[in-house]
């Protein structure tokens, strides 16, 4: 051998005999057991689509994960550009206002899911209006062990490179000690379904259909689906990870369970939209009938949903994260409103029939 490459080759061994070895990359967890597992990456594992890696949602999650609080204050300004308002970050177990109170959340990410450390795994970005949404899933190492934790991470863009606020959604089965309930973050305008007009194509097709009082029309739900069509993604943990065979036939059914209670019972106004022609993601909140809380315990909360359309305008996927079916298990003692104030939010006595108060085709 020659003696050069004979002397580094005894330098390699040396630096292994001393423990100067390459060291394990923290972000490859892939040998490890994952105990808490989601949907999300292994149903659209084929779908995902290209992903900005400099944009500013991209630059926070990576800054928590990393462990770097100061990259995700410096992401944000004292103030909000146009508004005397503090910029923030509002999460399923509350809301961080001013670079002080999001250090200190950035601070508390990870301790808050008891993680040793976490990377992000992202698979969908929709930008559009003035706001991102990144869809995607955190992989928590806590105690040797991965809890995945399906996330949608809305952000509102001060520039294209700074950010006014982010909104966090994931179901609270994921989140140690959270309770299911969630104040809804925006005040509505006025107590009534959005206008289907701001929406379009398939997606005007699907919200007319599921909001037209007095009860939705399924059969019209499911036309605005692809024959592939698969729903699910940010399910509770425990739920079986189901293949897209079985998301599929379950998806050709969805509406028929939503026909027994809505609209009659809760309608989702939308607060943002967030569309690139492909996938529309929206941010909503609850309105309540009188019946709803009478019949199905229903309370106002925030929720999120993204629709994907193909390439024929049908939708191929629809994900939805929110606490639906879950309002008895809450405990309001771990609540930051009372019980009572809760009930009393976006409560209205019934729903117009049709879809909101213009004229309506008859079903």
């Amino acid at each position: 051998m020659n003696a050069k490459y004979l002397l580094i080759a005894l330098a390699a061994l040396a630096m292994q005999a001393c423990g100067t070895a390459v060291k394990e990359d923290p972000n490859d967890i892939s040998n490890l057991p994952v105990r808490k597992e989601c949907s999300l990456e292994r149903l659209y594992k084929d779908m995902k689509g290209e992903i900005k890696a400099d944009s500013p949602d991209m630059l926070f999650v990576n800054a928590l994960c990393s462990g770097n609080p100061q990259s995700v204050v410096d992401l944000f300004r004292e103030k909000k550009l146009f508004w005397d308002e503090l910029p923030a970050v509002d999460t399923p177990y509350g809301r961080f206002e001013g670079l002080d109170a999001i250090r200190e959340f950035a601070q508390g990410f990870i301790p808050k899911f008891k993680a040793d450390r976490v990377v992000f795994t992202p698979i969908f970005q929709t930008i559009g209006g003035g706001r991102v949404a990144l869809e995607g899933v955190f992989k928590f190492v806590v105690d040797g062990e991965v809890e995945e934790v399906p996330m949608f991470v809305i952000a509102d863009l001060r520039t294209p490179k700074l950010l006014e606020e982010i909104r966090m959604y994931t179901h609270y089965t994921f989140i140690p000690d959270q309770t299911p309930y969630r104040k809804p973050i925006f005040k509505p305008a006025h107590y009534e379904m959005g206008d289907p007009g701001l929406l379009t194509g398939a997606m005007r097709a699907y919200y007319e259909a599921l909001h037209h009082a007095p009860y939705c029309n399924p059969d019209k739900i499911h036309a605005a689906f692809a024959e592939d069509c698969i729903v699910g993604g940010y399910d509770p943990w425990g739920t079986p990870v189901l293949s897209k065979e079985e998301m599929n036939k379950n998806a050709h059914t969805f509406g028929y369970g939503l026909s027994k209670y809505i609209p009659a019972c809760v309608g989702m106004r939308y607060e943002t939209i967030i569309d690139d022609g492909v996938t529309c993601v929206i941010e909503w909140c609850h309105i309540v009938s009188k019946q709803g809380q009478e019949e199905r315990n229903r309370i106002a909360m925030s929720g999120c949903s993204a629709y994907q359309r193909n390439e024929d305008g049908y939708l191929c996927s629809v994900r939805i994260s929110d606490y639906a079916g879950h309002e008895g298990e809450i405990d309001w003692s771990k609540t930051e409103v009372s019980r009572e104030e809760a009930y009393s939010i976006n409560l209205v006595d019934e729903f117009i029939g049709g879809c909101g108060m213009k004229p309506q085709e008859e079903y």
